[in-house]
């Protein structure tokens, strides 16, 4: 028997799961069982467990393929990048941050080189930062995304080229560089006047907005169809997975903290993961998931093509239209236009 802890928002159906109670204490019949449903899972958070105890053994292999990750995940985070066998991919994530950094500062560079070498750069280090999501590599990736947003705010070509400058695929590491450049983006368009936004942090938040996905299930991300509801319910917890990624990392500001909880919220209340509705949705979190709707539409998707970007702004104001703020919409195109 090889017994182990996990957070009860972790469970996955074909678990084998111990309760730590007596079975009069519970709400099941047995206190030792393999888990079949969703509606278990949920019966267990509700009785109030933080931490569950699952028997590995026991457990379906499909279900254990979540385990090793997690554990993959938590060695990341606990030991010295120099020490890890991956070291070649945060010292490849360090050199993309040292990159862009010199890019930026070389003024021998035209906007139109210098935008395409930051963005091809910004790609290769989002994509080492979700493969070790550890404290160390997000410091690294703040200071580069530090640098980015600098260039954005400060040299208006560029950050045109930056826009226009994109990979349709929808690997999670290219849409989190889509949605935070065109995010920064509008952002710099509503506060340039203002004193009272941190906009580096901001694009902090931006660029790691998805940072909870390295936590779900790749056939999930990459299912080649719509999601079943039982799938969308582990999807929905990505959000509150990347809060608790740069909580552990103590890079989580206020910004980050907004921008990761709500990018999926929606102005009508039919968003998660709080049904947030109006105003009781930040700016921030609106700003986000304009850039978030309209890089999906416009990227390649296990189940379907991209659209061009006119196609899907006109789709977004048709059929999305409550979803989004009317004002900060209009101001969205315009920033395209």
């Amino acid at each position: 028997m090889a017994l182990i802890h996990i957070d009860a928002a972790d469970l996955q159906v074909g678990m084998y799961v111990i309760m730590p109670t007596s079975w009069d204490e519970h709400p099941f019949l047995k206190n030792q069982f393999q888990l079949t449903s969703q509606a278990q899972i949920e019966k267990i958070t509700r009785f109030g467990l933080n931490k569950v105890l699952i028997d590995t053994d026991k457990s379906r292999p499909s279900a254990l393929s979540f385990v090793k990750r997690m554990k993959k995940y938590s060695a990341a985070m606990s030991e010295d990048p120099h020490e890890q066998k991956s070291g070649k991919e945060a010292k490849s994530l360090a050199a993309a941050g040292d990159t862009i950094r010199e890019v930026i500062h070389d003024r021998s560079l035209p906007a139109p080189a210098k935008s395409e070498r930051v963005r091809d750069n910004a790609l290769k280090m989002m994509d080492r930062l979700l493969e070790q999501p550890t404290a160390k590599n997000i410091q690294t990736a703040r200071q580069a995304i530090t640098e980015i947003v600098e260039l954005i705010l400060t040299d208006d070509e560029a950050a045109t080229y930056l826009t226009k400058i994109t990979s349709h695929d929808f690997y999670t590491y290219t849409h989190s560089v889509n949605v935070g450049l065109l995010a920064v983006s509008m952002s710099k368009l509503l506060f340039r006047k203002s004193h009272a936004h941190n906009m580096h942090e901001l694009g902090i938040g931006f660029f790691l907005h998805d940072l909870g996905k390295v936590k779900i299930d790749p056939g999930i991300i990459n299912k080649p169809g719509r999601l079943t509801e039982e799938e969308m319910k582990v999807m929905r917890n990505h959000p509150a997975y990347g809060f608790n990624i740069l909580n552990d990392a103590r890079q989580l500001t206020e910004e980050c903290k907004t921008i990761v909880l709500q990018h999926h919220e929606r102005y009508d209340g039919t968003g998660y993961p709080k049904r947030l509705r109006g105003d009781e949705i930040h700016p921030y979190g609106k700003i986000c998931a304009l850039a978030d709707v309209f890089d999906a539409l416009t990227s390649d998707r296990p189940y379907r093509g991209k659209m061009d970007s006119f196609a899907a702004l006109i789709l977004m104001k048709e059929e999305m239209g409550n979803h989004f703020q009317t004002d900060l919409y209009e101001k969205f195109v315009l920033m395209l236009s």
